[in-house]
């Protein structure tokens, strides 16, 4: 081979080297001032709430919790995902410095896994992060994750949109949307900002995809557009409560009166559902191989709206009670210990 025809042939190989490696360093420049940027706006999200022990005897103990958030406010607004802190008794953010703040839950959407958290102060000097378009993403497009994966706080991972799905169901009168990416999430990264290369925030991370329990490539966060419509608009909503549907032939099992109830599981301290005097389960049991905490009330009608076996009647609840006044009263027909009883709390705000 001569040597003209030597040179062309490393020439040819080195030149999409060539072309490869500023565009690499611009990648790398612009993922160092995005989270530069947006990085001291993430929160980790700590929680203690009461929990029933995985072993021994059934006894109530104190459990701490771990998850992530995004400040969207000066004024102390964070969001996060909803089983973060649905059932929190004690909600406290820390800061990238360390600084660390109450928080109580404003508004809460469990089908969506989306809740908006209130600081009681905001520290000087952190610019909340911008709400993006999710309408705008496009699979391939690169986007970025920071939270706290098992406590290590304000960690990046960066990843491509995978898919866009939407589940069957509406919440809120609106299509579920979820965001699928690549980019690696882990236990602690729940409630963190997946944002696209401008520093916006266009989805809430909500859950992976494990048959490992570890990370596998598959990661799901909820798109802003939802975050907009569900927990940033209209009035405000928390229970407190969490618990899981009973239908068909569970519904039998606890002898429900009618084709469905909500089990009560947990109470969070202080909520709405405290204030009203439901109960939460007390035993663990497993039925037709689902994890149950039983002994709770079960959650037959609010406001005159019978839960439905459908789940659909859960929006209409949630409407019925976020158009109530101050002072008005909140009916709740509940089963408990074999009795159907009616309980009410009276609306304190908006």
């Amino acid at each position: 081979m001569d040597t003209p025809t030597r040179v062309w042939r490393l020439a040819s190989r080195l030149v999409p080297l060539l072309v490869l490696l500023p565009s690499e360093r611009a990648d790398a420049q612009q993922l160092r001032d995005l989270f530069r940027a947006v990085s001291p706006a993430v929160v980790v999200v700590r929680t203690v709430e009461t929990a029933i022990a995985p072993t021994g005897p059934a006894v109530a103990v104190r459990a701490p919790g771990l998850g992530s958030g995004v400040l969207i406010g000066a004024d102390g607004r964070v969001l996060t995902a909803a089983h973060v802190v649905q059932t929190a008794d004690r909600v406290t953010v820390e800061f990238a410095d360390g600084t660390q703040v109450p928080a109580r839950v404003v508004t809460s959407q469990p089908r969506a896994d989306l809740a908006l958290l209130q600081l009681d102060r905001v520290p000087p000097g952190i610019v909340p992060a911008p709400i993006g378009d999710s309408d705008r993403l496009e699979v391939g497009d690169q986007i970025v994750v920071i939270g706290a994966p098992y406590g290590l706080s304000r960690s990046l991972t960066a990843g491509h949109v995978s898919g866009r799905l939407s589940p069957p169901g509406t919440v809120g009168g609106m299509q579920l949307e979820l965001i699928q990416t690549d980019a690696a999430i882990n236990v602690g990264n729940s409630g963190g900002p997946m944002l696209n290369l401008a520093g916006e925030v266009v989805g809430i991370v909500t859950h992976i995809y494990t048959q490992s329990g570890g990370f596998e490539g598959l990661g799901f966060a909820v798109s802003s557009k939802l975050v907009r419509a569900l927990v940033l608009s209209g009035p405000s909503f928390w229970s407190g409560v969490d618990g899981t549907l009973l239908t068909d032939d569970l519904a039998r099992v606890f002898n429900l009166p009618q084709a469905a109830g909500l089990l009560v599981e947990r109470v969070a301290e202080g909520s709405p559902a405290a204030e009203l005097g439901l109960r939460a389960g007390r035993w663990r049991a497993t039925i037709e191989k689902q994890e149950l905490l039983v002994g709770g009330d079960v959650i037959l009608s609010v406001a005159g709206i019978v839960i439905s076996a459908d789940g659909s009647a859960f929006d209409r609840m949630r409407s019925a009670v976020g158009a109530m006044r101050p002072g008005d009263a909140v009916m709740v027909r509940v089963l408990r210990g074999g009795q159907i009883l009616t309980l009410s709390i009276r609306v304190k705000g908006r």
